[in-house]
């Protein structure tokens, strides 16, 4: 080989390592890898995020994607929550706004940097597995390498950390402060951010909506045996797990038939770099949208099979061909844009209930049911032993055999956690087919 074709062969291997290297890190990272995704677990009023996209605030609804460098807002009558991959969550006031600044993966950690930018939040972290979050508010923040649960408040006036369990240090231009459990720090932003320690804290009209949320999570999170934690509270809540010969373990949500089809009702929702995600409409369609399959299983209808953790599913998989009528196989739009609709999810998305949803809600708002009243619906009569009433989503048959029929429920429907009477209840409701399933976990 000649001088002059060696010095050309080594040019071109420059070029195109070059080129690929530009490649790397140019094309977007897609949903199926293993890019931090974190999810919108809990809506009431009006809620908006910007995916960074360019498009501005849009409509936020339940089991949307939260992705690095997205804003969510509450407005006036809004609350959100957000959970992580561990279970930890971050909840929402009204007229409160955060920054997912940074959604990383570090050697296998999980670090989270948020901008708290106004309002009032609540963080219960969990810290598995060595996971950091940082949470920035003024000119103050919180490193996160332990569990603890808080409260951070922040305006141009003021800004108060209220500490329920754990421990935090909060770093302030004025001065670091440790805070155990029961403690408060407050911060004059007028005066250097000088910091004041108080050994207890005074009650908010939102700790209580907090608190019931925890414990939804804690009570239902348990016996979790998948290596993430977020989605699996609603598992238990809205379904149950069972052995099916030839299958293995599998889970169902209750109330659904041979006829029920989980792709009917949703929305496909856009993500710069990931294209279109799909976004279910039920309560509890995030883990088995995105990790899994789904099967249909003869005289049973369909089942999720729990798996695929090493990677994230943008488009739900499934098993077979159901040999249902007019079933469509889920596939994302062609053409970059917008929200596009599926199915009846387009009114759960804008906040207006489907006719003849059948709704029992949970808690004081709601209407009161006796103890007992479901008869043999097992899990749910459980529920309603203990809690005095539940909330239930669809129109099945199985209501007519125990006496309950369509019944309207308060604002907007479905859903529903126990009100607090300080703060309104009432967010979109998850999608009600004639054979879709039930459920609504506490508020």
């Amino acid at each position: 080989m000649s001088t002059r074709n060696a010095s050309l062969i080594r040019s071109a291997i420059v070029v195109l390592v070059a080129v690929f290297v530009v490649f790397a890190f140019s094309v977007p990272a897609r949903a199926e890898s293993q890019a931090r995704i974190v999810r919108l677990s809990d809506v009431h009023g009006d809620v908006e995020m910007d995916k960074n996209s360019g498009a501005g605030y849009e409509k936020a609804f339940l089991n949307l994607p939260v992705t690095q460098g997205a804003l969510l807002r509450t407005l006036n009558d809004g609350r959100a929550e957000v959970e992580f991959e561990d279970g930890s969550a971050l909840r929402l006031t009204p007229n409160t706004t955060v920054e997912f600044k940074t959604l990383a993966l570090a050697d296998g950690k999980h670090i989270s940097e948020l901008n708290l930018t106004n309002g009032k939040a609540y963080l219960n972290w969990l810290g598995k597995s060595g996971d950091a979050l940082t949470l920035n508010f003024s000119r103050e923040k919180v490193t996160l390498l332990h569990s603890a649960h808080f409260r951070v408040e922040t305006s141009t006036a003021l800004v108060e950390v209220a500490v329920f369990k754990g421990d935090v240090e909060v770093v302030s231009p004025g001065g670091s402060l440790d805070l155990g459990k029961k403690k408060t720090a407050t911060f004059d932003p007028a005066n250097a951010d000088k910091g004041a320690l108080a050994k207890d804290f005074a009650q908010d009209a939102y700790d209580d909506w907090d608190k019931q949320a925890s414990a939804y999570h804690d009570t239902y999170a348990r016996n979790n045996s998948t290596p993430y934690g977020y989605g699996y509270s609603d598992l238990s809540y809205y379904g149950s797990f069972s052995n099916v010969a030839g299958y293995g373990s599998l889970w169902q949500p209750y109330f659904t038939g041979v006829g029920w089809d989980p792709f009917m009702d949703g929305a496909w929702s856009s993500y710069p770099g990931f294209g279109f995600l799909w976004v279910s409409a039920y309560p509890w369609g995030w883990m088995p949208y995105n990790y899994g399959n789904w099967i249909f299983v003869p005289g049973a209808g369909w089942m999720w099979q729990p798996g695929g953790w090493n990677g994230w599913n943008g488009t739900p998989r499934f098993v077979g061909t159901p040999p249902q009528r007019g079933f469509r196989a889920p596939t994302p739009p062609t053409t970059p844009g917008k929200t596009v609709v599926v199915g009846g999810g387009g009114r759960v998305l804008t906040g207006t209930p489907l006719h003849g949803t059948t709704l029992i809600t949970r808690g004081s708002a709601g209407l009161n049911v006796p103890r007992g009243s479901l008869g043999n619906l097992g899990h749910l009569n459980r529920e309603v032993s203990k809690a005095g009433s539940i909330a239930l989503r669809s129109t099945p048959p199985a209501y007519s055999a125990v006496g309950i029929s369509r019944i309207a429920g308060p604002g907007r429907g479905g859903n529903e956690r126990p009100a607090m009477s300080s703060a309104p209840s009432v967010h979109s409701a998850p999608a009600a087919a004639s054979h879709s399933s039930g459920g609504g976990r506490p508020h």
